[in-house]
């Protein structure tokens, strides 16, 4: 429907006067048209009356219906309505962010209004918003798969932790490390992936099948992996120089035994594999002969303890 007829539409359900009119739907622009006749400025607008008393206000509002008609009111339309609209006096207000957030142990899956479908893993925080020129999500923790659809006319931005990742169309995973910065996989499609406020020279493409990091204002060279694999929501970790913190923070997403933060030196550990993450307990029973620390629960906690004599040993301990 054209601007003008929508305005026309709102004009007659704004003019109504029988009971079956009133039981219609409002258009979309009612409250655009209805706020227009209300308004004392009309007048002036119209060029009618240069000023106008409280008692003309009054009279005005209750017989705007009877002094205007159905034809006066679509010649306010033409008048002002239109030219209004297109001034941006009526324009539509801006789309409001939609909130997702998920608990610890907790998974969701989203389906936006443009098609594109969103998994948040655990701990994770976002706003969406969706507009006629632009889409974005602002990510505030956590880590999501984004399944992006392919509209040229409708970029996709996402803003992690002063990251930007742009797309038209594809499917790829944002991770927001606990120690900081930023790393994507990408599984379909390619992305620009650099600083928020960076403008191309500050970014790499990366494309299907490579993952890198945003760090310290900058991204990493892009490096390999298999996209065909399974990962985090199937159950699976394929990590490649992760620290040891950010492993435990990507295991307490899953849920299960709070793991305690590593201490120390034993936090910036660099850890590669691929791991199955149901078991959190086992995993680091088995990592810890070759990375030089012992599992101790404390409670309902897991701790990690350096190994005595292991060159991960610190001070604190």
């Amino acid at each position: 429907m054209s601007r003008r007829a929508a305005l026309k539409d709102a004009a007659r359900w704004a003019m109504r006067e029988d009971d079956a009119v009133l039981r219609e739907a409002p258009p979309a622009a009612a409250p655009d048209i209805q706020a227009m006749l209300d308004d004392p400025a009309l007048a002036d607008a119209m060029g009618q009356v240069p000023r106008l008393s409280d008692g003309d206000i009054l009279a005005m509002r209750a017989n705007r219906r009877r002094a205007l008609g159905a034809g006066g009111a679509l010649a306010l339309v033409a008048a002002i309505g239109v030219g209004g609209w297109q001034a941006g006096w009526y324009r539509p207000a801006a789309p409001l962010p939609l909130h997702y957030e998920t608990a610890r142990g907790q998974q969701l899956d989203i389906e936006l209004a443009d098609g594109s479908k969103l998994h948040l893993n655990g701990e994770t925080s976002l706003d969406v918003t969706l507009g006629d020129k632009a889409r974005s999500v602002a990510m505030q923790r956590g880590e999501a798969y984004f399944d992006i659809a392919h509209r040229p006319d409708q970029p996709f931005t996402v803003l992690a932790d002063g990251s930007a990742t742009r797309v038209l169309g594809t499917a790829f995973d944002i991770d927001i490390a606990s120690g900081g910065g930023v790393r994507i996989a990408v599984y379909r499609g390619k992305v620009r992936f650099g600083g928020a406020g960076a403008g191309k020279d500050g970014a790499v493409i990366v494309e299907a099948g490579w993952r890198t990091r945003f760090a310290d204002g900058k991204a990493r060279a892009p490096t390999r992996f298999d996209a065909t694999q399974q990962d985090w929501r199937q159950g699976w970790l394929d990590v490649d120089n992760m620290k040891l913190g950010e492993l435990v923070d990507a295991l307490n997403r899953r849920g299960g035994p709070l793991i305690a933060p590593p201490p120390g030196a034993l936090a910036s550990v660099a850890v590669a594999g691929r791991f199955r993450v149901d078991n959190p307990h086992q995993l680091l029973d088995a990592m810890g002969a070759a990375y030089g620390f012992d599992v101790v629960r404390k409670g309902e906690e897991l701790h990690l303890v350096p190994t005595a004599g292991s060159d991960t040993k610190t001070s604190d301990q």
